[in-house]
Formats: C-alpha cells, sequence, structure tokens
C-alpha cells in the first residue's frame, strides 16, 4: 500500500498561500457582484445605454439651442406603476412634436387613489435605446422621490432637450420618433411625508 509524502513546511506554506489567493478571489467576486448593479447604472448614466436619458446642465442646453437647426422629432410620453402602487398616473398629453436641440416641457398628473400617504420615485428610459443619449433632461420629477397624501393630485413637469448630435449618428437615421417612458416604484414611506414638488 502506497503512503503519502510527510508534509514538509514549504509543502504547507505552499498550500496555505494557495487557499489566501483562493479566498482573495472569492472575496473579490462577492465584491464585484455588489458593485455591478450601481457600476451599470453609471455606465448607462454616462453612454445612453439601454436608452437612459442624459442630464444637463443650462449651459449644455444653450449651446444645443444654438446649434439648433429647425428640424423637428416626435416624442411620444408613457407612464405606469409598479402594482404597490395605488396612484393614476399619466401623461398630460400622449405625444408632442419639438425643435431639435430646443427646450420643451412635458408633464405628466399623478394621484393618489389609496387611503394612505404613498412616497414613490419613477424609473425612466426612451425608446430606441440609442436615442439615451441624445434625450437631455434638465429638470424632472423623477430625480427626487413624491409623495402623495390620500386624494391629492399634482402635476410633475419634465423640462428637456433632444441633443442634435443625433442628426449626425448614422444609427439615428430614420428614427422619427422617441419614447419616453416613466414608471413610479414605492418607496419607504417617511415618518412624516413630505410635501410633493409642484412645479
Amino acid at each position: 500500500m502506497a503512503t503519502l509524502p510527510p508534509v514538509t513546511d514549504d509543502t504547507a506554506r505552499r498550500n496555505l498561500r494557495t487557499g489566501l489567493i483562493a479566498l482573495a478571489g472569492a472575496l473579490a467576486m462577492l465584491g464585484l457582484g455588489y458593485a455591478s448593479v450601481p457600476l451599470y447604472r453609471l455606465f448607462c448614466q454616462v453612454t445612453g445605454f439601454g436608452g437612459t436619458t442624459m442630464i444637463a446642465s443650462e449651459a449644455k442646453a444653450a449651446t444645443a439651442a444654438a446649434s439648433a437647426t429647425g428640424q423637428r422629432i416626435s416624442i411620444r410620453f408613457d407612464a405606469s406603476t409598479a402594482s404597490d402602487v395605488p396612484w393614476v398616473f399619466q401623461p398630460s398629453q400622449s405625444t408632442d412634436t419639438v425643435t431639435i436641440g430646443e427646450r420643451d416641457i412635458a408633464t405628466y398628473v399623478a394621484k393618489n387613489v389609496g387611503s394612505k400617504p404613498i412616497t414613490g420615485m419613477a424609473t425612466f428610459n426612451v425608446t430606441p435605446e440609442q436615442a439615451g443619449k441624445y434625450f437631455n433632461k434638465i429638470q424632472c420629477f423623477c430625480f427626487t422621490e413624491q409623495t402623495l397624501q390620500p386624494g391629492q393630485e399634482v402635476t410633475m413637469p419634465v423640462l428637456y432637450f433632444v441633443d442634435p448630435a443625433m442628426l449626425d449618428d448614422p444609427n439615428m437615421q430614420g428614427v422619427e420618433q422617441i419614447t419616453l417612458s416613466y414608471t413610479f416604484h414605492r418607496t419607504a414611506d417617511p415618518v412624516t411625508p413630505a410635501a410633493p414638488r409642484t412645479n
């Protein structure tokens, strides 16, 4: 019967080193798992990937307006709520035709038809997905949580523009309409609900 070679100090050190490397690798994978969602979200916000819209400054809006060519595009507005948000939520108008590069404003109306205060936050995207990096929001109700009291109805604006750079993108050729979609999801209700933003 064969016998195993004796464990030397050198073998024990190698085994310990291999175990520590495996443990470090496992911890690194766990850390990447937790970081992947915020990193992906940041990537989408920077690149417009997956239809994520851009957040624009007043300076960028002014630059876009200065390079507007007068060409127009149709914007369609869409609204929905998660199943645990008892709100009626809809755009004030379903479509609008805007001048590319010029600011425009859209409004959505939300009403809490439930029996208690509800706090929600809107997620958003645009389609087609390649339009995300050209759809810029200057101000939006989706930047903060919104709290509605029972029966309360509010009008929530979005100030936006479509970047004229889309006209130079071959992937945007033939795009005649961009759809802006919002979905309200419930967040943790505050102890003392904050007043909703109405402008």
